[in-house]
């Protein structure tokens, strides 16, 4: 019964087009955002923070840039992980060979630089799409694998191709306790989500959404495939390139090009279309999902008394993925935001049934 939104008028446009429209969602987002910056940071333990909240804010924010490009342009992309190489390997080069940069300018450069990555290997996508670009794009993630591998500079000379940074700071203030650096994620992803919502809603993100649903139909109409193609490559490498540099810097702080592999590319889309594509909100479910699910895995054995090996615990995660894919796209394509979405819709019109 409290979910209703009779007598909220909307008497502007403004008021009627705003993210959310229901008093409600406004009221439960800034409680949300409120609970998670101020009493996540004084309850949860060292565990919570380095398991679950840190991982789950850095893949939440590389998840929201593939579904822009896959969920709401429609281009297959199999070369994430390497977008997130590019963005770490080069905020580490700006950090450690540039006297005194701090460390924000250094992750939004290494956004940059995977931008113009990102941009490269989308143009591609102007002459194919479907199967022969998600190829495009794996080739692009070996490509990247074998450059950090094999060219030393990258890696300011490290034999053995690892990097480490320490000495984080914004402000003047240091983030090396699990509290500051999931607040500087959480600031992070609170920023990049606004700014994803608001593109998606204007012009930008319908001229997405057209090349999406029918590119040649979205030409006759005077979208521009070359600038609606590379805007979403631009967009979604940027912000896949700021959350490597957030895995490399806040999560791991020290890493090879194996923590960006193709395996780190099949699990954000795992987390795309499990939580849903085309959708800001699914993002974040697909991350949590993916998250949470090997922890659950590894403890609920434990509480019914049958305990299962690591190896068990690995593979029967790799069974549920893959079950649960086939499942969410033959019975619901759009994943758990869709379901969220009925849930609310229902909520709205109870205790009528249609």
């Amino acid at each position: 019964m409290l979910y209703r939104e009779n007598g909220q008028f909307k008497t502007s446009y403004a008021s009627d087009q705003q993210i959310f429209p229901i008093a409600q969602d406004r009221l439960g987002i800034l409680l949300l955002v409120a609970f998670a910056a101020v009493v996540v940071p004084m309850v949860a333990s060292e565990y919570i923070f380095r398991a679950i909240l840190i991982p789950f804010l850095i893949l939440s924010l590389a998840a929201l840039g593939l579904n822009i490009l896959v969920g709401y342009c429609g281009q297959i992309s199999l070369g994430t992980g390497g977008f997130m190489a590019v963005g770490a390997y080069a905020a580490y080069n700006f950090f450690v060979r540039i006297e005194g940069m701090p460390v924000v300018p250094a992750l939004l450069l290494g956004g940059v630089c995977a931008t113009v990555v990102g941009v490269l290997f989308g143009i591609p996508s102007l002459r194919i799409k479907g199967l022969y670009l998600a190829v495009a794009t794996l080739a692009a993630q070996f490509f990247i694998d074998w450059s950090f591998l094999r060219i030393k500079w990258f890696t300011n000379d490290s034999a053995s191709g690892s990097v480490s940074v320490s000495g984080l700071q914004v402000l003047g203030l240091p983030i090396d306790t699990p509290a500051a650096k999931y607040l500087f994620c959480l600031a992070f992803l609170c920023v990049f989500g606004l700014m994803a919502k608001n593109l998606v809603r204007g012009n930008v993100g319908r001229e997405w959404m057209a090349m999406r649903d029918m590119d040649v139909a979205a030409s006759v109409i005077g979208i521009r495939p070359v600038q609606a193609k590379l805007s979403a490559f631009a967009v979604s490498s940027f912000i896949v390139g700021v959350a490597g540099g957030l895995w490399g810097f806040v999560h791991l702080g020290s890493w090879e090009p194996a923590a960006f592999s193709i395996d780190r590319s099949f699990q954000l889309l795992f987390m795309i279309i499990i939580g849903g594509l085309g959708s800001i909100m699914g993002s974040f479910f697909g991350a949590a999902f993916i998250v949470i699910l090997p922890i659950l895995l590894n403890q609920i054995p434990a509480w019914l008394g049958v305990p299962i090996s690591t190896a068990t615990a690995s593979h029967l995660e790799y069974m549920i993925f893959g079950a649960l894919i086939v499942f969410f796209l033959i019975v619901e394509p759009h994943g758990l935001a869709r379901l969220w979405s009925i849930a609310k819709e229902k909520l709205r019109l109870w205790p009528f049934p249609h």
